[in-house]
């Protein structure tokens, strides 16, 4: 009878603890809570000071004047999108839907060489969330002493602690809906009247609603945002290859890990350089080990870069166990920083920039739309003229007052029945009703080609080609 032995297999059910950092094999539960250990060292403060640096302009832009108004203002109301001396309307919205893919096509270029950075570095769901984490550390403590007592119970300190962090991320929350709200209402009228309760239902309702998307997302939700919610966590890639830059670990160095001691020769004791400490894993606002291999949840925010660094020198050995790297490199290989699918991105992108400064160079500051009344299509006069009625709208882009005359080309001896000369002020869409009358023996057919013009103080003329009719 063979004398094997059988191997067991322990499938005893784990007990789930929703206060552990991140449960082994359970990665991808939005129950299970991250307990995120502050990390400090050359990554994080490049990230500390990139964010603070948004923040600020987040913060300060809605307040800068810029003559009578607030420098950028996308009055939704009034159809008119304000930036500084320039002035947007719906017919030059091609100009942000450019804009748009300038940012797509540079967030492909950026992620094809740096992998996801923008993630770790520059977006607001990250930069959010490291502010609600500090409130965390300073008012309830380190990773650790957060994680022992909300595995214990609640006492009155702990409650009052909790209590002041929650009413300062609801303070960071509503800061943050007041602001992005102030960008489509003037923001120093926004404010006095949302205090003082004299702000509308709709002002009001949006502050509301992005303080609370805020607080959610960056209090709650954080890590299941980035990991179940965020479409450029799952596409994201399509644009990686084996070249691009990733925080990697270096395997071959690392294992086997293990601990030991500072004095200990890791090479006699069969070790890599990894002394298995986790630290890695603890500063991961996702909760991933680095060490696994690349994976979808990575931010590339470099806290577990920070963290190992620490460890190496701590422990005298070289840095950059764990670093800024490509596939290619931790393989062995030579990384190509110049290939084509990064070149391409490249082209694509200063192609789209060229297209967009074309686009703003070709904007006109006045606009003019011409529409003839289909109701009566002509009619003859008390002068014995055919007069054909139009309605003109002319729309001042500029910031500033500006006069206008009329005139119309294309037939001989028109009468104008209206005004030729007018003044509209900054941003106005004027509706001005007019009509032209003509002698029946001037008209050669029945259907004429005529041409109103516009032009302004400084010799600016815009061209709008109309249609004169008579008995058909």
């Amino acid at each position: 009878m063979s004398q094997d032995k059988i191997d067991v297999k322990d499938v005893t059910p784990k007990t789930f603890n929703p206060k552990a950092h991140k449960e082994q094999g359970d990665r991808f539960n939005p129950n299970n809570r991250i307990y995120v250990r502050e990390s400090k060292g050359t990554f994080q403060k490049l990230r500390r000071y990139g964010g603070w640096f948004l923040l600020l302009l987040f913060g300060l832009i809605p307040w800068l004047p810029f003559g009578e108004r607030q420098a950028i203002l996308l009055d939704i109301g009034k159809q008119q999108f304000n930036f500084f001396g320039t002035t947007l309307y719906p017919q030059d919205l091609t100009l942000l839907a450019t804009l748009f893919v300038i940012a797509a096509f540079g967030l492909f270029f950026i992620t094809t060489f740096l992998g996801r950075v923008w993630c770790g570095y520059l977006c607001p769901q990250t930069v959010w969330t490291f502010i609600y984490i500090w409130f965390e550390e300073k008012l309830e403590g380190s990773a650790n002493k957060r994680r022992k007592q909300d595995s214990g119970k609640l006492t009155p300190q702990l409650m009052w602690r909790k209590g002041v962090k929650h009413l300062a991320w609801i303070a960071v929350a509503l800061i943050t809906g007041l602001t992005f709200v102030g960008y489509f209402v003037p923001i120093r009228e926004l404010v006095v009247n949302f205090f003082s309760f004299n702000a509308g239902f709709w002002p009001v309702f949006w502050v509301l609603f992005f303080a609370a998307c805020t607080y959610a997302n960056a209090g709650w939700m954080r890590s299941i945002v980035c990991i179940h919610m965020c479409p450029y966590a799952r596409f994201q890639s399509a644009m990686f290859d084996k070249d691009t830059f990733i925080v990697g670990y270096d395997t071959k160095r690392g294992e086997s890990r293990g601990p030991r001691s500072r004095k200990a020769d890791p090479q006699a004791l069969g070790l890599g350089d990894c002394i298995d400490c986790n630290l890695c894993v603890q500063v991961c606002p996702t909760g991933i080990d680095i060490r696994d291999g690349l994976q979808y949840e990575c931010i590339n925010c470099g806290a577990c870069i920070d963290a190992c660094d620490q460890t190496m020198d701590r422990m005298g050995y070289e840095k950059g166990l764990i670093n800024y790297t490509t596939e290619h490199r931790l393989s062995g290989h030579k990384t190509k920083v110049m290939r084509p699918k990064l070149l391409g991105y490249g082209a694509v992108l200063l192609v789209i920039i060229g297209l967009f400064f074309a686009q703003i160079a070709t904007v006109e500051p006045v606009g003019m739309n011409v529409l003839r009344d289909r109701n009566q299509l002509y009619r003859e006069n008390g002068a014995g003229e055919i007069e054909n009625t139009y309605t003109l709208k002319i729309i001042n882009k500029t910031q500033q007052a500006q006069q206008y005359k009329l005139s119309v080309t294309g037939l001989d001896d028109v009468s104008w029945y209206g005004k030729q000369t007018i003044q509209v002020a900054p941003g106005e869409v004027l509706t001005l009703p007019m009509s032209l009358g003509v002698n029946p023996e001037n008209l050669n057919s029945p259907v004429s080609t005529i041409q109103f013009i516009l032009s302004d103080s400084e010799q600016f003329t815009v061209t709008v080609e109309s249609r004169f009719l008579k008995n058909l």
